[in-house]
């Protein structure tokens, strides 16, 4: 216990000389990780299912009120004790400006220092995320867990675990170590590529497997819990992709956007160049499906500086993906409700409006179309995975490596769409005259600092939301982020 004690406190000591990225987010939490890196390196070496060992595991580390693994009885394997630790601890939000300004330190510490440091923050925090999300995996209704395409994501997110901490005890000085990490991102964000996917298949087998069992609606419990879990999981994937993407754009071979961009972060994203690039996108998209599309109404205003082009620190990728889908909505409604006959920008098809306004601390997109509306009734369904107006593509099927552009369909769109804006403390928010037409406002912070990562956190609260008869979930329109003492 002694030397363990001494090599806890080593590692933690190792952890106050790391670069300014790492010093920044160095708070209480990401201090426990590092002491948790050695811990538990130490008991997946011990426990039962490791090599050459027949004693239980000490957790020594361990709080009173750990969250326990499983239900089941019995010694946990090695994985899964490793899993155990590493999801006991909160994950770190970074801020865009965290982001940035270690993106900047670069060309005055040195891209091999730099890259030393990421590697040491991420090979913990990177476990963390993983292993939080993956225990609410656990928390899910069986039924589901059980369905080959959830089986699948789960393990997906164990290899992936795996191939991260298993850099726990590595040098961060060995520049050949560095490298293979860095590869070893990259091969882990290519497999999470179909996520999203794969999980809305594993939904779909679940309804269908209900079916079957002559159970043609899904308990109220069950469709909750399932919500519940894919705001925060997908809201984890982001983050995850996030921290990856930044450290390969940055330190392995993968070109940036433009010669401004730090990473994924645009210091002078063209908020009205990112629009007109998503409507453009998604104009093309609705003239396949269509042969018609409405035309765009564009107005930029700048309170900060009068005739300047409003621009912000962000993510460019975060903001085409959010003005995508709500372009595709809106495209779909206005086409749908229009009884012209075909023809290519139909001049009878009322345009999509967006009004674009910065100010000193936030920015706001406005986009109104005329399509009709929203029923009141499916204004609360808005924001949930299992629900869509639009008949579902492909026939529900979800093919490995198919990624075949809709209109609409999964209901996935808006879900997510959200969290991308949420994901920096930012918004989406849709409103709807019934019969008349449709505003979505996109909220995002103008302030880099502010514009934290907002991070699902797991604890015996959470266990308790999945396990109640709940009526709403944290993201209704009660309250802006919902119950704040589940996130980072």
């Amino acid at each position: 216990m002694r030397k363990a004690a001494r090599r806890i406190d080593s590692l933690a000591r190792k952890a106050l000389v790391a670069s300014t990225w790492h010093r920044r987010s160095l708070s209480i939490s990401s201090l426990r990780h590092q002491r948790l890196a050695s811990s538990a390196a130490t008991d997946f070496a011990s426990s039962p299912s490791a090599p050459l060992s027949t004693t239980k595991p000490s957790l020594g580390s361990a709080k009173a009120d750990r969250v326990p693994l499983s239900d089941s009885e019995g010694p946990l394997s090695a994985e899964d004790v490793a899993i155990n630790h590493y999801a006991h601890f909160n994950p770190t939000p970074m801020s865009i400006k965290q982001f940035l300004d270690f993106g900047k330190s670069l060309s005055t510490n040195g891209k091999e220092f730099c890259a030393q440091s990421s590697f040491e923050f991420l090979r913990t925090e990177l476990p963390v995320r993983l292993a939080n999300i993956m225990k609410e995996i656990q928390l899910l209704p069986q039924n589901l867990q059980s369905q080959p395409s959830t089986k699948i994501v789960q393990h997906w997110y164990r290899q992936s675990f795996l191939d991260v901490i298993k850099y726990a005890d590595a040098d961060p000085h060995e520049r050949k170590v560095v490298a293979k990490f860095t590869e070893d991102l990259a091969k882990i964000r290519n497999r999470h590529t179909l996520v999203v996917e794969t999980m809305a298949q594993g939904v779909i087998e679940l309804r269908k497997a209900l079916l079957d069992e002559g159970k043609p609606v899904m308990d109220s419990a069950t469709r909750m819990s399932i919500q519940y879990f894919l705001d925060r999981f997908y809201m984890m994937r982001i983050s995850i992709r996030m921290l990856i993407t930044q450290h390969t754009m940055l330190f392995g071979n993968e070109l940036p956007f433009s010669a401004r961009h730090i990473g994924t972060i645009d210091p002078e994203c063209d908020i009205q160049a990112v629009i007109e690039d998503a409507y453009t996108n998604a104009r093309a998209l609705c003239e396949t499906n269509y042969e018609k599309y409405p035309e765009l109404r564009l107005q930029c205003i700048n309170t900060v500086e009068e005739g300047v082009p409003a621009k912000m620190v962000y993510v460019p990728s975060h903001l085409f993906h959010i003005s995508f889908e709500l372009f595709k909505n809106a495209m779909r409604a206005v086409c749908e409700r229009s009884t012209e006959p075909l023809g290519i920008a139909d001049a009878h098809l009322p345009p999509i409006d967006v009004v674009i306004v910065k100010t000193a601390e936030d920015v706001t997109i406005k986009m109104s179309d005329f399509g009709g509306g929203i029923p009141q009734s499916n204004m609360p369904k808005l924001f949930d995975y299992m629900f869509s107006t639009a008949p579902t593509p492909l026939g529900g099927e979800v093919e490995p490596g198919q990624n075949v552009p809709a209109m609409a369909g999964y209901g996935y769109g808006l879900p997510l769409s959200r969290l991308y804006a949420r994901y920096f403390h930012g918004d989406l928010q849709v409103y709807s005259v019934h019969g008349y037409g449709t505003d979505a406002l996109i909220y995002l912070k103008t302030l880099s600092d502010s514009a934290s990562e907002l991070l699902p956190v797991f604890n015996k609260s959470v266990m308790k939301q999945y396990r109640a008869q709940r009526t709403h979930g944290w993201s209704s329109s009660t309250s802006k982020f919902g119950q704040l003492v589940e996130w980072g």
